[in-house]
């Protein structure tokens, strides 16, 4: 049997609408997708491209200023992978007015590392799908310098 006070915090919670959770990512994964949407955004300067590069190339030692920050941003990500025609891979990004598209490995690297950041697959017709907005993903070169696992942080919305 249900307690009354229960029973009464569940009704509360059926009758609250509730605001969509925001997706959000640290370490690895993070750095990961802030270093592939980086290298296709024309928002991020070539030396941030260049130091987001060497990160995921595994090179925490890679020069950078004392301090520095990398922010990362996208508007909208909308990754497919064929299941009919398995050789299908495409994102599409879009920065501001600007759009950016992947294809073949480049997109599937993206796809992904989507999902290994949590974002949940969608069936369409022919594909599988995976999408989010509002990317904004912060790395702390200092901090990913230290090797401690942390220095890397992405939040959207799913």
């Amino acid at each position: 049997m249900i307690p009354v006070k229960t029973f009464g915090l569940l009704s509360l919670f059926a009758v609250i609408p509730v605001a969509a959770y925001a997706g959000v990512s640290n370490g690895s994964g993070a750095l990961a997708l802030s270093a592939i949407v980086g290298d296709g955004s024309p928002l991020t300067s070539p030396a941030d491209k260049k130091l987001l590069a060497a990160y995921l190339n595994g090179r925490a030692d890679a020069p950078h200023a004392k301090g520095q920050r990398v922010a990362v941003k996208a508007d909208a990500i909308d990754c497919r992978a064929g299941n009919v025609d398995i050789t299908s891979h495409s994102c599409d990004l879009t920065f501001g007015g600007k759009k950016v598209e992947l294809r073949g490995r480049k997109a599937h690297e993206l796809y992904a590392t989507l999902i290994e950041n949590g974002v949940a697959l969608e069936g369409a017709a022919g594909s599988s799908h995976a999408s989010i907005t509002a990317l904004d993903c912060n790395v702390d070169a200092d901090e990913v310098a230290e090797k401690a696992g942390g220095g890397a942080r992405c939040a959207f919305n799913p």
